[in-house]
């Protein structure tokens, strides 16, 4: 058989040929041609091989080191942040360095937008474009705080403690010398609680009592808790680290059966971060991530203040470019298109003679585009006027900026 003479006879079968109509059918039009070229010509940032990737291993392995130390925290950003060169991100669960941002231009959303170097630690390295890897941090990762310097490993020296001051307890750390075995091939399990006699005098009795697993117990760090309700610090540390709480059975010489509640599995300079955090009153801004094994800083959004009572308020959306324009006292009116689905935002009918006039508002609540934690503004308006079409809002002064 020739396989030939076959393929030959088949291809030239009169039921394979189709008319010019029918080869239409699989044309693609002009229109359609271009977008395809124009998406191919497009430049997709790839990952590579980072030749020198061994200047920067070092550095994230220290920057691990300082989350687990709580020196750094991660902070869950929002879409109008702005990305540094020489900041570390998570996306996707992996950490990089913005090692790089090029010569800056404006992108089709009018945001500056750029060429960079990321490096990742997995030892590769792309040039994604700024207003990508942005997205791809809001929507998927963290950054990275900046190295804050380490403080004292004690919250208070006796000098710190005048007549005055009144010591309401003591915060202790402890660890287990518990010989259960699943106790014992725990890492960084540790137990948190107040006191307020001695921690010597309240661990004296360790060994058989379930709140420290029926067994020895070592005393780890102590705090003393000034001016303050001390149970209550104890209940902000349970609160934050409630995800990570140990989960144990022990029994006691009864053989009554307890679930010791204090204990926790979390890195100690953390758990020191807390305490201290809690002291000075910032913990409320922080939660605790324990897949990354550090503290996380919340974004938290602020609400208005200022009170509108009597005044009338028209609510804007604007671009940011426009806002920042405002804010820094560039731009002085706000200008809107009258159009026949905003006529009634705009102006009113009188009723007693029946003509249509500019509705008058003390102030402007600007809002920087649709999304949830969009910037805000309360701006003074001083006066209306209507030109061409456009009614005019002038500007005064910045009541409030969220």
């Amino acid at each position: 058989m020739d396989i030939d003479k076959e393929l030959e006879a088949l291809f030239d079968d009169p039921l394979l040929k189709m008319s010019k109509e029918e080869e239409s059918l699989f044309d693609i039009p002009q229109d359609m041609r271009r977008i395809i070229a124009k998406k191919k010509a497009d430049y997709v940032a790839q990952h590579k091989l980072c030749e020198n990737f061994d200047d920067y291993k070092p550095l994230f392995a220290k920057v691990h080191q300082e989350l687990k130390e709580g020196r750094r925290s991660l902070v869950k950003i929002n879409k109008t942040a702005t990305l540094t060169a020489g900041r570390y991100y998570f996306v996707g669960g992996q950490m990089l360095l913005l090692e790089q941002i090029g010569k800056l231009k404006k992108s089709s959303n009018s945001l500056p937008d750029a060429r960079t170097r990321c490096i990742y630690e997995n030892g590769t390295e792309s040039d994604i474009l700024l207003q990508t890897l942005r997205k791809n941090v809001v929507g998927d990762g963290y950054a990275i705080s900046e190295l804050q310097e380490e403080v004292d490993a004690q919250f208070f020296n006796n000098s710190d403690i005048t007549t005055e001051d009144k010591v309401t307890g003591y915060i202790y750390v402890l660890s287990s010398l518990s010989d259960n075995p699943v106790i014992k091939q725990e890492k960084n399990l540790y137990k948190i609680g107040f006191t307020t006699n001695s921690v010597e005098q309240r661990i004296a009795n360790a060994e058989n009592d379930p709140t420290y697993l029926m067994a020895p117990v070592k005393i780890v760090a102590t705090y003393k808790v000034v001016n303050m309700n001390s149970q209550m610090f104890e209940d902000l540390v349970h609160q934050l680290l409630m995800s990570v709480q140990f989960q144990v059975t022990v029994f006691d010489e009864q053989g009554k059966e307890h679930q010791p509640q204090e204990w926790f599995v979390v890195p100690l300079p953390v758990v020191d971060v807390i305490i201290k955090k809690i002291m000075d009153g910032t913990i409320v801004g922080f939660t605790y991530n324990p897949q990354l094994e550090c503290l996380e800083k919340r974004v938290v959004k602020n609400k208005s203040t200022f009170d509108t009572t009597g005044m009338k308020v028209l609510t804007l959306n604007i671009k940011k470019v426009y806002f920042d324009e405002i804010m820094n006292g560039e731009k002085k009116i706000e200008y809107r298109e009258l159009k026949q689905t905003t006529l009634n935002k705009y102006t009113y009918i009188d009723e007693s003679d029946g003509k249509r006039y500019l509705r008058r508002y003390d102030a402007l609540r600007l809002f920087v585009g649709y999304h949830k934690d969009r910037e805000s503004a309360l701006v003074q308006v001083t006066d209306t006027t209507y030109n061409n079409g456009i009614v005019e809002y002038h500007l005064g002064l910045i009541l409030e900026r969220i």
